[in-house]
């Protein structure tokens, strides 16, 4: 009976534009185990029991958040089952810790070390300059990336379909970015492919996530790279290098950095413009511009 629900219940969010797969396989992982207890609704021990299983406070609050909002769902049709609290398993907000962010130095090694990618004399080379290229410049996800087709390549910029929050959006590009994403496409055009992405293997397929960060960290080995204690370096953090370097070109003008704030979290598709007020933190420049502003608050002066 629970796993019933659980489908009707996918089927309507799916419905709504929610993908749920990762929803999917923990509903039903979470009726696996109350079945095991021979219930047939929602209980909220159970629930907790299940959601404790994960390894940290984060993923077990994550958890029975999912079964929260099933639960709900499920109560209008049948009130058996029981209602989930909020925040069982929660710490305290956690910590974001900061990201590696690339000098213009080690992101010119980075570059430059795709020209001794094999095969020699194949596209691949090129494709990996112009994909780690387009990330700094653009400050694209990855994915967005990945699923970038021909088609998406316009006089005006790109056009970015697959974004993390299924929202399209359109990217306008420096002339000189432009220029070297139009080189490689009339590169790729001499080399067979039957697959219409931008970005393509040596053997004419879509480049997967595996490929791209096994590629990726292979290039960082030719990098003299300037690493804090703990930091790891990851493709995304190309994405928060173009964010950081945006907002530290108009450091020292507040209202300058607030407008920038506001058309960078645009330009990188974020939801919420909190997600974008975090870049000030990155840096030391741009923690300075934070100080400053804080001063003159202080001194009852405007920043």
């Amino acid at each position: 009976m629970l796993k019933q629900t659980i489908e009707r219940y996918l089927e309507l969010r799916r419905a709504a534009g929610f993908e749920m797969k990762v929803d999917r396989g923990l509903l039903h992982d979470f009726a696996r185990f109350a079945a095991d207890r021979c219930e047939t609704w929602v209980r909220r021990q159970t629930a907790i029991d299940w959601a404790a299983k994960a390894p940290s406070p984060s993923q077990r609050e994550c958890r029975l958040g999912m079964v929260r909002r099933f639960a709900d769902h499920a109560r209008a049709e049948d009130p058996a089952h029981e209602k989930i609290p909020p925040k069982v398993f929660a710490s305290g907000r956690r910590r974001r810790t900061f990201p590696q962010i690339f000098s213009p130095e080690e992101l010119r090694q980075l570059l430059e070390a795709t020209a001794n990618l094999r095969p020699r004399g194949s596209l691949r080379p090129l494709t990996y300059y112009t994909l780690f290229g387009l990330l700094s410049a653009t400050g694209l996800r990855i994915s967005e990336a990945m699923h970038l087709v021909v088609d998406d390549v316009t006089a005006d910029g790109l056009l970015v379909r697959k974004t993390k929050f299924r929202k399209s959006r359109m990217l306008p590009l420096h002339e000189t970015t432009q220029a070297i994403l139009e080189h490689y496409l009339q590169r790729r055009q001499t080399f067979a492919s039957s697959d219409n992405r931008v970005f393509i293997s040596t053997k004419g397929h879509a480049l997967t996530y595996a490929m791209i960060n096994g590629t990726f960290h292979f290039l960082l080995k030719r990098v003299d790279l300037s690493l804090k204690p703990g930091q790891r370096p990851r493709i995304h953090n190309l994405r928060h290098l173009f964010a950081v370097r945006a907002l530290e070109k108009c450091t020292g003008d507040y209202d300058r950095v607030t407008r920038q704030i506001l058309a960078l979290s645009t330009y990188l598709g974020h939801t919420h413009v909190t997600d974008t007020y975090w870049y000030h933190q990155a840096t030391p420049c741009l923690m300075a511009c934070i100080a400053d502003a804080c001063e003159l608050f202080i001194q009852g002066e405007k920043p």
